[in-house]
């Protein structure tokens, strides 16, 4: 462990050690297998790159995509780390060279895909690798993976239980930030893992603000929340599909942000080239579906926007994890509505999957509709959901900022169910609500609904009102959505002691909008200045750009993203602290050795420059 803290304070210029990271590191030290469970931002890859390095030998990182390989790889260089990777992005040539140098004993870390790794060619390597030089570990990153059930399922993950048998004796760690109880076990079960060390960290990210409203005009309310809140900054947002994306991402351009779209629908070098400017530039905000974000290692992501429903609450939590992974205040805003859930169940029904797998995606849905649903705090249920019971409301969400009103809707509800059944449990919303209505229509007239006894039943309600309503009994599963018979509503079985009068029911009113702030965060960042980007004094703006301005030249001379240079964090701390040696730059988290000695003195004359101003 000394040899470890050696490396921490100098080669990655921290202090300490955050959360389980020690004794995850000594466990690996002592050639026990690990399962770690962090939070996006929790600093997984220490616990593998910090051992490795210490052990003798390389160490070999499975990760599932090139992005985060590359994104790894540049940092490490940057550190002075001997890191490569080889995924299909390389030539022949490049491969050849990376072999040789791996045999040669000139890479300490190497980062490989599952399907490389399991290919004839690449288990020969390591096993020469092996009785050579020696491998020091195998990390499994991303490990939910392997979970069948899971949203990020890839089969090759499952094959990487042979690694057991095939190199005995090398210690595996297995980590993840997104597992439920379930996938858990998955884990350990596929990955041979019951005898390793498990360590659960809390799944809470404090630094980020949850805000989920209804989806009524949902351009306008994005809009609103971005100009307010994140002018510049950078940001990722979800949409259900391709169109959604592209229409969102020009719409956006529209308003003077560059927004990207990003797609499987797209080239690869169209795709490559979006996220390559998202990791590189300033402010790029990208537009997509689910194909976009695993392993995005960008710290500086202000927002994560959810224009739909995610499928699962582990999707949501993995997606508005990108947000705020240096530890500075974010934010995870979403808008969604009743076609979002229409969408996903016909999504669903027309998979290939499995019976039993169905339901389990059914039953994942209705807890996402409950997360959005709920009028107590947000992150409460989050952490429940993953078996992380919090005794105290968080004060950082939605509802604990600005609590929603409810009001006792049992006899609402009863009419709302009435009438679906006395119609036939057939229509959809749009119909049941002008029955409700009272509406002279003629498609009514024609089903001869104006005779039911529910019809102009519900006049006290507007349109609006009843939407919120219907939206509501849906999600709290009274109601559901017939996806075979074209958005038809039908009773489920928990609305027989609704209409009965056997229950309560209280449903949120229509919420007011929430001015999202980003001035708050809690939790404990890596590096602490008295102030962040929004509310940093005057005079110390223009230090603050000065430098932000050096990191993104220097970035762009090396072709590296701006945050391998320096995370925001760190910036942040050198404006705060305005050091005016390089043994007082030494004291900034995240400045080790080799950065102090490549980039110290440049940001120690802007600091200079700005003093004398």
């Amino acid at each position: 462990m000394q040899r470890a803290y050696h490396i921490l304070n100098n080669t990655y210029g921290y202090a300490d050690f955050r959360l389980n990271q020690r004794d995850i590191i000594g466990s690996l030290l002592q050639d026990h297998d690990v399962l770690a469970l962090m939070p996006t931002g929790g600093g997984k890859s220490l616990c593998y790159q910090i051992p490795a390095l210490v052990r003798d030998g390389v160490g070999i990182i499975v990760s599932p995509l090139i992005a985060l390989m590359q994104d790894q790889v540049d940092a490490l260089l940057q550190l002075g780390i001997r890191a490569a990777y080889l995924n299909s992005s390389l030539n022949y040539g490049a491969v050849q060279r990376v072999e040789r140098e791996l045999l040669a004993g000139e890479i300490d870390l190497l980062y490989v895909a599952p399907e490389r790794l399991l290919s004839e060619k690449m288990l020969p390597l390591l096993e020469r690798l092996h009785s050579t030089i020696g491998i020091s570990l195998f990390a499994i990153d991303e490990a939910h993976c392997v979970s069948q059930w899971g949203h990020d399922f890839r089969p090759e993950y499952q094959q990487l239980s042979m690694l057991a048998e095939r190199f005995p004796g090398v210690p595996r760690i297995a980590l993840t930030a997104t597992a439920d109880q379930r996938t858990r076990q998955e884990i350990i079960e596929q990955l041979r893992l019951q005898r390793a060390d498990i360590y659960v960290n809390s799944f809470d990210r404090p630094n980020i603000h949850y805000t989920i409203q209804q989806g009524q005009q949902a351009r306008q309310q994005l809009w609103q929340f971005i100009d307010a809140n994140h002018s510049q900054d950078a940001g990722i947002m979800y949409c259900l599909s391709r169109k959604k994306v592209e229409d969102t991402a020009a719409w956006l351009a529209q308003q003077g942000r560059t927004a990207l779209p990003y797609h499987a629908g797209m080239d690869a070098d169209t795709r490559r080239n979006h996220q390559q400017r998202f990791l590189r530039e300033e402010g790029v905000i990208i537009v997509a579906t689910i194909a976009f974000g695993m392993g995005i290692d960008k710290p500086d992501v202000r927002f994560v926007a959810h224009l739909s429903l995610p499928k699962s609450i582990e999707a949501y939590y993995q997606e508005t994890g990108r947000a705020g992974r240096d530890g500075l205040p974010a934010n995870a805003w979403m808008a969604y509505g009743l076609q979002d859930v229409i969408t996903l169940r016909q999504m669903m029904l027309e998979s290939t999957a499995s019976e039993q797998q169905k339901r389990i995606e059914h039953h994942k849905l209705q807890a996402m509709l409950g997360l959005c649903e709920m009028t107590t705090c947000r992150r409460q249920a989050l952490l429940s959901y993953f078996g992380e019971p919090t005794p105290q409301p968080c004060g950082n969400c939605d509802n604990c900022r600005n609590p929603p009103e409810v009001w006792e809707a049992a006899v609402a509800a009863q009419k709302a169910l009435s009438c679906v059944y006395r119609t036939g449990q057939r229509f959809g919303v749009n119909y049941i609500i002008e029955v409700l209505l009272g509406k002279d229509d003629e498609r009514i007239r024609q089903f001869r609904h104006e005779q039911l006894s529910t019809f102009g039943i519900g006049k006290e309600h507007s349109d609006a009102e009843w939407r919120n309503i219907f939206r509501q009994l849906i999600a709290l599963g009274y109601l559901t959505v017939d996806v075979d018979g074209h958005g038809g509503l039908r009773l489920t079985d928990n609305a027989r002691p609704l209409l009965r009068g056997e229950i309560e029911l209280h449903l949120r009113k229509e919420q007011k909008r929430e001015r999202v702030r980003r001035d708050r965060v809690r939790g404990d960042p890596v590096a602490k200045p008295r102030f962040n980007r929004d509310t940093m004094p005057i005079e110390v703006e223009a230090l603050w750009e000065a430098l932000r301005a050096l990191r993104l030249r220097l970035a762009q001379e090396q072709g590296v993203p701006p945050y391998v240079i320096f995370h925001d964090s760190t910036l942040l701390q050198m404006a705060d602290e305005r050091p005016q040696t390089l043994e007082a730059m030494r004291g900034i988290a995240g400045i080790g050795e080799r950065k102090l000695t490549q980039y110290g003195q440049a940001f120690l004359d802007v600091v200079s420059a700005a003093l004398v101003l």
